[in-house]
């Protein structure tokens, strides 16, 4: 049997600077069903992915409550737990109506229960990073802030992370709670979370990028990505993470999927090495 490619090849940051984690990895959003609504619709191969996480490197999780809602939570604990040398991330602060229907709510009583609730789908007593998935714009951010410092004075939650934010907000942000990661819009094709990049890298902060194989028109055939990732005998979307890996030391792609064989190829693109060439003519294409 060849051997398994390792998510330790992509190099390790450490979460709020004091948890390591492999940079390459994990989102548990499609392991639901269509419109991230329900169970999976091949439950076993959902489980057969994230029983095979481990052997391949990947110790970064990233979940939510509202991913289901409660399926991933719930898979995670029982293929998972007790998560031995694993960071299991989750975020809380959207409420689902149905497929595809994601609506913030940042009560701070509202925030209190999705952290007391994924505590015990999770299984654990402290959530070592947990994040708002949306800040609510119909309760001041404030307030928002202030419920989440105190869960976290209280011992709920170790390290805090934000969803969707601007450089301002990260700062508001700042003044309650230490901001260990922040979690927006991110690919090749898509860079407009830029500013947001640098102020993450140069503070130390995690930068998740979500959608991080999108590359739009940057895959047609005969584009850029495609004349690299023929030539390195990769795929496209292997290039694309392979490119957010060399754009940032602070950079965590975690590419999602329901399917053992794609996380394999995801989790290889941690060995896939770009040249300074190729790196600068992906970027141009980019730009």
């Amino acid at each position: 049997m060849a051997d398994l490619p390792n998510a330790a090849a992509a190099g390790e940051f450490r979460v709020g600077g004091d948890i390591p984690v492999h940079r390459l990895g994990f989102g548990a959003m499609r392991i639901t069903g269509k419109g991230i609504w329900g169970e999976p619709a091949d439950p076993a191969g959902a489980r057969a992915t994230l029983r095979a996480l481990p052997g391949l490197g990947v110790n970064l999780i990233d979940t939510a409550d509202s991913y289901g809602p409660y399926v991933s939570e719930d898979l995670i604990r029982e293929l998972l737990h007790p998560y031995a040398g694993m960071l299991v991330a989750t975020k809380g602060g959207l409420t689902r109506h149905g497929p595809d229907i994601w609506l913030p709510l940042g009560r701070p009583e509202y925030l209190r229960q999705c952290v007391l609730m994924s505590l015990r789908r999770l299984g654990v007593e402290r959530i070592d990073l947990w994040q708002l998935h949306r800040i609510d714009p119909k309760v001041p951010r404030e307030e928002q802030f202030e419920a989440i410092a105190a869960m976290r004075k209280e011992g709920l939650i170790r390290h805090v992370g934000l969803s969707e934010v601007g450089i301002e907000e990260i700062e508001a942000a700042r003044r309650h709670f230490p901001v260990a990661t922040v979690q927006n819009l991110y690919n090749l094709a898509n860079r407009k979370s830029e500013a947001v990049l640098a102020y993450c890298e140069a503070q130390g902060i995690g930068f998740i990028p979500w959608y991080p194989l999108a590359a739009g028109e940057l895959a047609a055939p005969d584009s850029a990505l495609s004349r690299v990732a023929q030539r390195l005998g990769a795929s496209n979307g292997q290039v694309a993470l392979a490119w957010l890996l060399k754009r940032s030391p602070a950079m965590l792609p975690i590419p999602g999927t329901s399917r053992a064989e794609h996380l394999r190829e995801n989790v290889a693109a941690a060995e896939l090495a770009l040249s300074e060439e190729d790196y600068r003519a992906l970027e141009a294409a980019a730009r």
